[in-house]
């Protein structure tokens, strides 16, 4: 199913919490976007040494690699690379100053399907 408007992507989500992955996976699917999912930066950057994406959404808060880290090891394999982050965290972030260089668009939680799909549209159409 693909929704009118919507170019489908190939999307990769990296969130440790497997029901989040699920979560944005189902809300994705809807519009028609094939999805894989990774629990960890680790993982995600295994995945991303074997399949190519339109764009990569992950979690900022993971264990073992933030998702500031992952955009930024992301980034330095593949410049052109889009890169979405999910956080709760998005004014702690501004007010401690993280870098968020390799990031293209930053989205709160909680958040809608629609906020989903304006940050696909900005970081795919920025790339």
């Amino acid at each position: 199913m693909s929704t009118p408007g919507i170019s489908p992507k190939r999307i990769l989500v990296v969130d440790d919490e497997p029901f989040v992955c699920d979560a944005v996976k189902m809300m994705l699917e809807f519009d028609g976007h094939k999805i894989e999912t990774a629990g960890s930066g680790l993982d995600a950057l295994a995945v991303l040494e074997k399949a190519s994406f339109d764009l990569v959404i992950t979690d900022f808060s993971m264990p073992g690699m933030k998702g500031n880290e992952l955009a930024a090891q992301i980034r330095s394999r593949n410049p052109k690379q889009p890169v979405v982050m999910i956080t709760a965290y998005a004014e702690m972030l501004a007010a401690n100053n993280t870098p968020l260089d390799a990031v293209d668009c930053l989205i709160s939680k909680p958040f809608l399907l629609e906020d989903l799909r304006a940050a696909i549209a900005k970081a795919t159409a920025a790339r």
